[in-house]
């Protein structure tokens, strides 16, 4: 897994438990919404530079 991604996913709750085998472990329910909208920021930043990124913000519906 890219590590920007682990980043994104621990910002948004995620706790990667290793030692016990179960891989990532959170509120799903608070976590996994929170984590998408990091990625979609994170897309709509790199997207910036080429006047691109309302196109994906409106595209995933995140408010700006």
């Amino acid at each position: 897994m890219n590590q920007r991604i682990k980043e994104l996913a621990e910002q948004a709750g995620f706790q990667y438990i290793k030692d016990e085998g179960i891989g990532w472990a959170g509120n799903h329910n608070a976590s996994l919404p929170k984590f998408a909208e990091l990625l979609v920021r994170e897309c709509a930043e790199i997207c910036l530079e080429a006047n691109d990124h309302k196109n994906i913000l409106r595209y995933f519906g995140v408010e700006q």
